[in-house]
C-alpha cells in the first residue's frame, strides 16, 4: 500500500500543471458548495430570526368550547364554537409558574386580547387590543426600542399605539382618545407612546395597554385570554409545546404551526440547495474521472511494464484510487478554506448603514465536514472507471503501443 501511494504521488507530481488544474477545478466546485450551503443556511436563519423576533414561540389558549346542538338527529355533524361567554384562562398564575420552570423558557406573558375601535371626532379606526403587564411590554416584541414619541410606560393607564394608526387619527403622545371595546365598554384613554416597528399590521392595528386597564374593557375581572411564551431557542418550540400539552388542559400551539408558509418555503429552499450541492459533486467526479482516464491512456506503456514484472491488477487499480483520494483531500481542504474566507469577506464587506450584513450568509454553516467527506468519497468513486481500465490492460499490447 505504501509503495502504491508513492507511485500515486509520483504520477501526480510528474505533470504538476495538470494536477494543479485538476485540484483547482475540484476546489472551485467545493467553493460553490460551501457558498451555496452558507447562503441557504444563512437565509433560513435570517428569515427565522425575523419571524420569531416579532412573535411568541409558544401560545397557550383556552380549550375550544363547542356548543351543544339541540337536535338528536345525527345528520347535524357540525358543532359550532360557543361565543356566548368569553373564553379565558382562570388560575393563570399557576400556569405561568409551571411554564417558567421548563427548560428554554425565558419569558411567560399573560395577555388579555380583544378588538375595539379608537374614535376621534368623525374618524374611527379598528384596533387589536393587547393587554400586558407593564413590566413585560418588551418580553415578546421590543416595543420600547421602537418608540418615536412618548414612552412605553403603561403603568399610568395609557395606550401605546403604532405610528400608522396615530397618523390616521392625528394622535400624538399625551392626547386623549375614546376607546370602544368589542364588549361595548367605552373609556377616554391618553396616548402614552407611539412606536414604529416597520410592520404594517403592527404599526396600524395593534394597541398596547396594561392588564389593569384591559380588564374592564374586555369584561374579564379575573382571567386572561392567552399566555405567550418566549424561548431562548425558537427551534425548541415543539419540544416545549409537547411538555406543556401533557401538563395543562389548554390549547398549546408552537409558532411553526401558525407560520406554515415559512416552513414550506424553507423546506423548498433546502431542497433546491441539495440539488445544487449534488450538481457540484457530479462536477467533481466527472473532472477527476476524465483526468485519470487520460492518465491511464498516456501511461499505458508504464502500466504494461509494471504488469509484465508481475505487478497485480489490484496494485495498478490502487494507484489510481490513491490519486483520486489525494486530489479530493487536497482540493476539499483548499476549497473549504477559500469558501469560508469568501463568505466571511462578503459578510464583512457588504454591510448596511446600521452595521448589519446585506447578504444573509452564515460563514460557519458552510457544511465543511460534509463537503470534505463527500469530496473525498466522490473522488474515490470517480477513480473506479479509470482504475478498472488501467487494471485490465494487457501488458503485451500496452508495451507494443
Amino acid at each position: 500500500m505504501l509503495f502504491a501511494l508513492r507511485v500515486a504521488f509520483r504520477y501526480l507530481l510528474a505533470n504538476r500543471v495538470q494536477t494543479g488544474l485538476l485540484i483547482g477545478g475540484v476546489a472551485l466546485s467545493v467553493i460553490v458548495f460551501v457558498f451555496i450551503t452558507a447562503l441557504i443556511k444563512g437565509l433560513a436563519i435570517f428569515l427565522t430570526v425575523q419571524t420569531t423576533g416579532q412573535i411568541s414561540h409558544v401560545d397557550l389558549e383556552p380549550p375550544r368550547r363547542v356548543a351543544a346542538v339541540q337536535n338528536d338527529d345525527d345528520r347535524f355533524a357540525a358543532q359550532p364554537v360557543s361565543t356566548f361567554q368569553r373564553q379565558q384562562i382562570l388560575g393563570w398564575q399557576q400556569v405561568v409558574q409551571q411554564s417558567e420552570r421548563l427548560q428554554h423558557v425565558v419569558a411567560v406573558v399573560p395577555e388579555i386580547t380583544g378588538n375595539g375601535f379608537l374614535v376621534r371626532g368623525a374618524a374611527v379606526a379598528p384596533i387589536a387590543l393587547q393587554g400586558v403587564d407593564p413590566s413585560q411590554i418588551d418580553a415578546i416584541i421590543p416595543i420600547s426600542s421602537y418608540i418615536i414619541d412618548g414612552s412605553s410606560d403603561l403603568s399610568s393607564g395609557g395606550l401605546v399605539i403604532g405610528a400608522d394608526l396615530a397618523d390616521d387619527l392625528g394622535l400624538k403622545a399625551g392626547v386623549p382618545v375614546l376607546l370602544r371595546s368589542d364588549r361595548g365598554v367605552e373609556r377616554l384613554i391618553p396616548i402614552t407612546g407611539i412606536f414604529r416597528a416597520g410592520l404594517a399590521n403592527l404599526d396600524r392595528r395593534v394597541a398596547y395597554l396594561s392588564l389593569a386597564t384591559a380588564r374592564p374593557l374586555a369584561d374579564l375581572p379575573n382571567g386572561v385570554t392567552s399566555i405567550a411564551i418566549r424561548l431562548d431557542d425558537p427551534e425548541k418550540s415543539f419540544q416545549v409545546a409537547e411538555q406543556l400539552q401533557a401538563q395543562l388542559p389548554l390549547k398549546v400551539t408552537a409558532w411553526q404551526e401558525k407560520n406554515r408558509n415559512l416552513e414550506e418555503a424553507l423546506e423548498a429552499q433546502n431542497r433546491t440547495g441539495i440539488f445544487i450541492q449534488a450538481f457540484a459533486m457530479v462536477a467533481i467526479m466527472i473532472s477527476i474521472a476524465s483526468a485519470l482516464l487520460l492518465t491511464s491512456v498516456r501511461r499505458r506503456s508504464e502500466i504494461g511494464i509494471m504488469r509484465s514484472f508481475g505487478i497485480s491488477r489490484s496494485f495498478v487499480a490502487s494507484v489510481f484510487i490513491f490519486q483520486g483520494v489525494i486530489i479530493g483531500f487536497l482540493a476539499s481542504l483548499l476549497g473549504a478554506a477559500i469558501g469560508y474566507r469568501l463568505c466571511l469577506f462578503l459578510v464583512e464587506r457588504f454591510v448596511a448603514p446600521d452595521g448589519s450584513p446585506l447578504l444573509p450568509i452564515a460563514p460557519t454553516e458552510g457544511g465543511y465536514v460534509l463537503v470534505i467527506t463527500l469530496t473525498i468519497a466522490g473522488s474515490a468513486l470517480a477513480t473506479i472507471l479509470p482504475a478498472r481500465a488501467a487494471a485490465r490492460l494487457d501488458p503485451v499490447e500496452a508495451i507494443q503501443q
